[in-house]
């Protein structure tokens, strides 16, 4: 009987094989994966959302502005920019100090408008992947200090709007990016802005204060302040004081420290901190140059409050009589329900009062934060209006005609034109047949040389080259009539004039007369015809 394991050693041969081909496959693909993932550049996001596309721009270039390596810039081409519809988009390479390595690729996305039909198209951008790589930047001008608050509010309602609609999976990611967040703050923190006591674990202990993270947003959010170099502009022109400067730092670090943003001023002669505040935000730190922020809320040109730093007695210390507790409660109410205020106040100091939203209370004026800050600093254009015409705390809004209207309106004053002008022509036909010329006899003729001296007067002397030298037509034609009159007379009393002087003075007045009928020219082309 034959056995029956005799074909067992091949099989297990051909086992063998199979589980060894597919060993070696793996450990060549995960070998592979691991040198792809080592040369994968981290990638950053960052959502600017306001400013207009030449104030996008600007942002990008301060942001870009760090010292360069020549030879590398000179081998690299500056990445395109479109930022002039709808949502746009662009890159920045983050380089290490030594211009060899790049550290992190930046995936920067623009928005100009806080419009809800953009919600769609910043939906995506946030999701469970790409949130804790993810920074929030707000542009603000210092054209407009004064539309500063309303600009935050609008864009804070559009991102809660956007976050209102991700899914569950999102919120959690944003909620656990939020808690990391609020572990750095004081010794922990990687901007190096302070030291705090730790636990035995290496976490921070020390508790958030009141008004911070109030109203977490999910993400790291940043307001760039632009062209601060426009402060004195304000100050000179508009009489400005320290007063309204300090002011507009208390409110925007109020609202700011409830959705534990960092806020900075920059300037076109001043941007050195903002990439590093921006890059520190996004965990993008450089192993051969350390660069902490330092904050700065003294030079009123260079203000840097970075993140997780502020609190409401450093923000009571800048001005006394600023009410923290106020705005900072007034601002919650306003950005889930703005009709819920009711302010009782006569100065810059507001109190605040939570009403129900129907309530029509007397004696009180429904106001928020967003009115209590435009109240006090307002628009000088606006303010220089007469105060009886408009006192609503909007700007002033003028309604204009549609295309079409004011079309319509130019058409009835052309007619009445037209109308006046053939009245006026008639006229003239009358007065012209009654004195009974065909030509308008002596008045029509006079109208007529009137209106001949006149062109003279704007076209200036016929002049003519007749054998390289310059003749000018009527001073000749004057001559000739002047020659005339002067030997009339004379040859009357002792002899009569002979026809060939006659003919002669003819024919040369006929002669200059044609040429200046022809529209005469300066040039000797001209005058050979």
């Amino acid at each position: 009987m034959l056995p029956i394991l005799t074909q067992t050693p091949r099989e297990g041969r051909q086992d063998r094989v199979a589980i060894n081909g597919t060993d070696k496959k793996d450990m060549w693909s995960s070998m592979l994966d691991r040198v792809a993932n080592g040369k994968r550049l981290p990638e950053k996001n960052i959502i600017v959302l306001g400013g207009t596309p030449d104030l996008q721009k600007e942002f990008l270039e301060s942001l870009a502005s760090e010292e360069s390596n020549g030879v590398y810039d000179r081998h690299r081409k500056k990445p395109p920019i479109a930022n002039e519809f709808a949502l746009g988009y662009t890159y920045q390479d983050v380089m290490d100090a030594d211009h060899e390595d790049i550290l992190a690729r930046l995936s920067i996305y623009l928005l100009s408008e806080p419009s809800s039909s953009f919600t769609p198209l910043l939906k995506p951008l946030i999701n469970p992947q790409t949130i804790p790589d993810t920074l929030i930047v707000i542009l603000l001008s210092w054209t407009e200090p004064w539309l500063w608050v309303r600009q935050v509010l609008e864009w804070i309602r559009l991102f809660r709007e956007v976050i209102s609609s991700l899914d569950d999976e999102s919120r959690a990611a944003l909620e656990e990016t939020m808690v990391e967040w609020q572990r750095r703050r004081g010794g922990a923190s990687p901007f190096g802005t302070g030291g705090g006591p730790t636990s035995s674990d290496g976490t921070v202990t020390i508790p958030l204060s009141l008004g911070e993270w109030d109203e977490a947003l999910g993400l790291p959010l940043c307001v760039v302040c632009q062209s601060a170099d426009k402060i004195e502009v304000f100050e000179k022109e508009q009489g400005w004081r320290e007063d309204e400067f300090d002011f507009i730092l208390q409110f925007m670090r109020t609202i700011l420290m409830k959705h534990g943003a960092s806020l900075i001023y920059t300037s076109p002669a001043a941007a050195d901190s903002l990439p590093t505040l921006v890059h520190s935000s996004l965990g993008i730190h450089s192993l051969l140059k350390k660069q902490p922020l330092k904050h700065n809320v003294i030079d009123r040109d260079r203000i840097l409050v970075p993140p997780n730093w502020d609190s409401r007695g450093k923000i009571r210390v800048l001005r006394e009589g600023f009410d923290v507790e106020g705005i900072s409660a007034s601002w919650s109410n306003e950005i889930h329900d703005p009709r819920g205020i009711s302010v009782e106040s006569n100065s810059m100091s507001k109190v605040t009062k939570n009403v129900p939203p129907n309530d029509d209370s007397k004696g009180r004026v429904s106001i928020g934060a967003l009115s209590a800050y435009e109240d006090t600093i307002q628009d000088p254009r606006r303010a220089s209006l007469p105060s009886g015409r408009d006192k609503s705390r909007h700007a002033v809004e003028t309604k204009s005609l549609s295309t079409q209207e004011f079309l319509a309106s130019q058409v009835e004053v052309m007619e009445g034109l037209k109308a006046q002008d053939e009245q006026n022509h008639d006229g003239k036909v009358s007065k012209s047949t009654a004195s009974g010329s065909p030509f308008g006899q002596e008045g029509d003729r006079s109208g007529v040389i009137e209106e001949k001296g006149r062109i003279s007067e704007h076209i200036g002397p016929v002049q003519f080259n007749m054998g390289g030298i310059q003749v000018d037509a009527e001073e000749m034609l004057k001559r000739l009539k002047d020659r005339g009159m002067e030997g009339t007379p004379e040859r009357d009393l002792h002899t009569p004039a002979s026809p060939e002087a006659k003919l002669q003075n003819e024919a040369l007045a006929s002669f200059f007369a044609g040429l200046m009928k022809r529209g005469g020219s300066n040039s000797p082309k001209a005058a050979n015809h």
